[in-house]
């Protein structure tokens, strides 16, 4: 037995601790604790704010990757610590639980609360840099994974003041990816200017050059006018008031709301302007208040036949858009993500403020309030008929000879742990799936086509389609607040579907229904897409599946490789430059789909010395080059923003655009970042040769003799097939259903799946030339 003495104990000093255990800090060191960093730092600035010392907020991402906020606030504190004996700024970044948040006089309410904020910001980061405005001077200092350079060093006069934070996140940290997205921060940062009317916050992306200004006079009531894509069945109200806590504390209250129609909800909750995705006792008060001033008003306002109907707070959420903030001297949260509130002296002041305001606008709003009470008596009956439904289908099945549907080839095991069930496409890819199955712990399911658009239907009709309570019926666990996971029949469940368009849809439906019916399987980990392969390579006794364009490119350059003879490179070495330029083929064949003159973008892309002039001098070089391609410039439009020309060709006229919709697209700039990895690859032999065509000899040569099959069902695979390729554990490729973010989840599930056609439109018109697989 190994020793366990005093000398085991480690003691981690400093910012050790965060760097040991991130996870503690800020949630994760994925993607969404990366950008948690960001929020950290903003956060700050956003108490200055709401403490009236700070109105404007600059945050920028640069092209090395870091991220800078500047404020216009009072600035760190910057001189010695009375018992630090160091920099109170110094002590701020590097020491935990330091900072203003902890008493009720440099900030009547914040955000940071733990003092933990901006340290951990320090220890996560490669290098920060840090300048103060303050006191007619400029205070700087550096550090090193929270590690200080040198002592903070005063400079140079200025008459600004204010803090500005850049910093580099650490790549041993952050793993997954150190690449912070700008949809991601400018969604947060639209959410702070609405909740705060006067500040403003100046974003800006250098590395496409993104700049966008966020001030909403408007406020929250703005917020949900923007929120709703619905027909609105009232509109926007906002209510706001204070009240004090037991200690004397003032807490303010703002809320703001409608109804439209729709059989959803959408509401969001704030404390100290940080948002809580899991509620708390503010929201629990605001609904509370809801509830008991709609049943008020339907008793007293309602028709005789619908007076006595028993509301509850499902009901009232039908149709709702709301937006709940309050800012609390000393909320308790629960962990430092600050994801739900705790403070139970909230409810009480929240439900009474609401309440007192939402019954005087019923009573001096009739036409609206019967439009509400209308839609609330719509889902109150709407529930009542899912249950008799519910009720039905319980009845049915216990009255039924075995309480599972007789489509489902069950498992031997009833051990959910290892039992796993398969949602197959079609009768025929089910019998398949049946005959290549390990009966032991597989179980099938086939699904007949489509099932129900579960984002259209309310409970009652859902509940009568077949396929969905065969479903209901398999898993065993119930839906929606009836869910039991104990009663969870399989551990995992594998959606299986051909690889095309319509599998794709039939995949979406299925995952909408458990999104918004077994919502906890999916978080839980239990949800999978299979990878069934997209090809079959066979070649003599030799075969191979492989799973997309990827995976073939890669196999047949492994494959074909012998068909290029280097003096310089080993083979290794040639299938890895190939791979790239795969890659890059790819890439260039998505941008012709999207720009026309596809020889004139991949000359750009290779030539990336000629973007950095003006428009007249690009023009001069593409004119040169378009010329010496034998095409002719019928007409041409050169201006500081773009270049629009329409060149005759062998093909016929086209018209090339290049302007910053050329420049910034995904796609381009992949290109051009993959064509400098494949000239760091190659030598001096190949420098002149069209890696194109080679690439093309490569291919010819693995394809010699070969043949390949491009599946397009399930169907098409024996069972046997279907068994080595897709279901058994060895070699099968499974693709995990994950819910990053709830709110943008359920916000795609109603634009795509929801019974509004104009939103879904306009997306698709924005996106259509994006689009990579078109199934015609």
């Amino acid at each position: 037995m190994a020793d366990y003495g005093a000398s085991n104990i480690k003691v981690l000093k400093g910012l050790e601790a965060v760097r040991k255990r991130p996870g503690m800090y800020i949630g994760d060191t994925s993607e969404r604790g990366l950008h948690h960093l960001v929020y950290e730092v903003v956060d700050n600035s956003i108490d200055e704010a709401m403490a009236g010392y700070c109105d404007m907020i600059k945050v920028t991402l640069t092209k090395e990757g870091s991220a800078i906020i500047e404020d216009n606030g009072r600035g760190i504190p910057v001189t010695e610590h009375p018992t630090e004996k160091i920099s109170a700024a110094t002590v701020v970044l590097t020491v935990l639980h330091a900072g203003g948040k902890f008493d009720k006089d440099t900030y009547k309410v914040s955000g940071g609360l733990h003092g933990v904020g901006v340290s951990v910001v320090n220890a996560l980061s490669k290098k920060l840099d840090m300048t103060i405005f303050k006191d007619g001077e400029i205070h700087t200092q550096s550090f090193q994974k929270g590690i200080p350079d040198a002592p903070l060093a005063s400079g140079d006069s200025t008459k600004k003041h204010g803090t500005k934070i850049e910093f580099w996140p650490d790549e041993t940290i952050f793993t997954e990816t150190v690449t912070f997205k700008k949809e991601i921060l400018m969604k947060r940062f639209k959410e702070l200017c609405y909740l705060n009317p006067k500040i403003t916050i100046d974003f800006r992306d250098e590395r496409d050059d993104t700049k966008e200004l966020f001030h909403f006079e408007g406020g929250i009531r703005q917020f949900v006018e923007e929120m709703n894509t619905k027909e609105p069945l009232s509109s926007a109200q906002f209510f706001s008031g204070s009240a004090e806590d037991a200690e004397g504390g003032t807490v303010e209250i703002d809320i703001a709301m409608m109804y439209c129609n729709s059989d959803t909800e959408k509401v969001l909750s704030f404390v100290n302007n940080i948002k809580t995705p899991e509620g708390g006792t503010h929201e629990a008060g605001f609904r509370a208040g809801l509830t008991r001033s709609i049943a008020s008003y339907i008793s007293k306002n309602a028709n005789a036949k619908e007076k006595n109907t028993k509301i509850t707070g499902d009901d009232c959420k039908e149709g709702l858009i709301a937006i709940v903030s309050v800012r609390v001297p000393e909320p308790q949260f629960e962990g430092q993500t600050k994801g739900k509130l705790g403070s139970s002296y909230v409810r009480p002041l929240v439900q009474k403020l609401f309440s007192e305001n939402f019954n005087k606008y019923l009573e001096e709003t009739p036409i609206e309030a019967k439009a509400i009470m209308e839609q609330v008596l719509l889902a109150a009956r709407g529930r009542d008929a899912a249950k008799r439904a519910k009720e039905l289908v319980k009845r049915k099945d216990s009255m039924s000879i075995g309480t599972l549907p007789g489509k489902l080839a069950d498992c031997q095991s009833k051990d959910p742990e290892i039992s796993e069930i398969y949602l197959v496409e079609g009768d025929s890819a089910g019998g398949s799936a049946k005959q290549g199955r390990d009966r032991v712990f597989q179980a099938i399911l086939p699904l007949k086509g489509k099932i129900l658009n579960v984002e259209k239907a309310r409970l009652d009709k859902i509940l009568k389609s077949d396929e969905i309570k065969n479903m209901i019926t398999a898993l065993g666990c119930g839906i929606g607040d009836e869910f039991d996971e104990e009663r969870l029949r399989y551990h995992k469940i594998i959606i299986m579907t051909d690889a095309d368009v319509d599998g794709s849809h039939i995949q979406t439906l299925l995952m909408t229904f458990f999104f918004r019916f077994l919502r906890p399987v999916i978080e839980k980990g239990y949800l999978y897409l299979a990878q069934p392969p997209l090809y079959r390579y066979k070649k003599g006794k030799n075969e191979m599946y492989l799973k997309d364009d990827v995976d073939l490119n890669n196999f047949l350059i492994e494959n074909g490789i012998a068909a290029i003879e280097s003096q310089t490179m080993g083979d290794n070495d040639l299938v890895d430059l190939f791979k790239l330029v795969g890659h890059y083929k790819m890439t260039l064949k998505d941008l012709e789909n999207r720009f026309a003159l596809p020889e004139v973008v991949r000359y750009m892309i290779e030539n990336p010395d000629i973007i950095g002039t003006s428009n007249e001098a690009l023009f001069k070089t593409i004119e040169a080059y378009i010329d010496q391609l034998g095409y002719n410039i019928l007409n041409k439009s050169v201006t500081d923003d773009q270049i629009h020309l329409y060149v005759q060709t062998k093909d016929g006229l086209e018209e090339l655009i290049i302007d910053d919709v050329l420049f910034t697209n995904p796609q381009y700039n992949s290109a051009i970042e993959i064509h400098a990895r494949i000239n760091d690859h190659i030598t001096e032999e190949f420098a002149d040769q069209d890696l194109l065509e080679l690439f093309e000899q490569i291919e010819s040569n693995a394809k010699k003799g070969a043949y390949i099959q491009r599946y397009k069902g399930l169907g098409e695979m024996n069972p046997e097939q279907l068994w080595e390729t897709t279901m058994t554990p060895e070699n099968r490729k499974l693709l995990q259903v994950k819910i990053d973010d709830l709110e943008t989840a359920s916000e795609t599930f109603t634009l795509f799946m929801g019974d509004e056609v104009e939103p879904r439109r306009n997306y698709i018109e924005t996106h259509a030339k994006d689009v990579k697989h078109l199934d015609v």
